[in-house]
């Protein structure tokens, strides 16, 4: 059984090749204008690495993130929290809550030891903390993102970063550079400012360890440990790239899909007989 999933979201499309239950290929490209051309781009590139010619390879595709509807080869589409949820629990079976930072929004979800969904919250009104706040914050700082990732573990006194709104926050970003705190305390700030925000939003669904976080933004080490200080837990890393849970979840609900179409027709031709 091989099967695909993938994950149309505001920055990135990523895409999940699963074969008998094992993830053999993965690919993450920047998103295009078109979400339909980021999703084949992505599945190309995954069926290449993953030695396979033609999506007709696939016996199933599930699509998922804000451009899901247009993942115009995919058999169904699945909500991005179901697919983040189901694939951060199947990466990390014991992972209990799941804190996805997107490219454009933020959401926490409360799961099972079945990838299942109890309680979500979501932030999709404001930019604050999401993937594009740190592209923003990046570009006025002239850093790569990775320096980004890395640079505030080296602070020694956090800058205070008040305000929640990306446009305010970069202003006050500018005015800190301009009186000459290091941009280490500055960072360290940003990633305090942005774990006070996420920690609100854990403590609505109620922190359950074990906790992880998904998407691109967990790569950012420094936000990481901001984010374990202010929950008092140790955050656990996922054993693969986090930015593909999404994918993950998309390719394991497909395989479902085919175990469950293969258990329907085994009944069908067992009653006909």
């Amino acid at each position: 059984m091989i099967v695909g999933g993938c994950d149309i979201g505001s920055a990135t499309g990523k895409a999940v090749v699963m074969k008998d239950g094992e993830i053999v290929s993965y690919a993450i490209t920047p998103s295009t204008v078109k979400p339909e051309v980021t999703a084949r781009k992505a599945m190309d590139e995954a069926l290449q690495k993953a030695g396979l010619s033609k999506l007709e390879d696939l016996d199933y595709v599930v699509g998922t993130g804000y451009g899901r509807l247009k993942v115009e080869f995919a058999n169904e589409n699945v909500s991005e929290i179901s697919c983040h949820s189901r694939g951060a629990q199947w990466l990390l079976p014991t992972a209990r809550t799941v804190i996805d930072i997107g490219g454009q929004d933020c959401k926490v979800m409360s799961v099972t030891d079945k990838g299942k969904v109890l309680e979500f919250v979501m932030n999709d009104k404001c930019a604050a903390g999401t993937g594009k706040f740190y592209e923003a914050m990046a570009r006025t700082l002239q850093l790569s993102l990775e320096e980004l990732s890395t640079m505030g573990l080296e602070a020694k006194k956090p800058a205070a970063i008040s305000s929640q709104c990306s446009v305010f926050a970069e202003s006050e970003v500018i005015t800190l550079i301009n009186e000459g705190v290091e941009l280490a305390d500055i960072i360290a700030g940003l990633n305090n400012s942005v774990a006070g925000r996420l920690s609100g939003m854990v403590g609505r669904v109620g922190v359950v360890e074990d906790v992880v976080v998904t998407g691109g933004c967990a790569k950012n080490e420094g936000l990481a440990r901001a984010l374990e200080q202010r929950l008092k837990v140790k955050i656990k890393r996922l054993p693969m790239d986090p930015q593909i849970a999404g994918a993950v979840g998309a390719a394991v609900i497909a395989a479902e899909k085919v175990a469950q179409k293969a258990q329907t027709d085994s009944v069908a031709a067992k009653s006909a007989r």
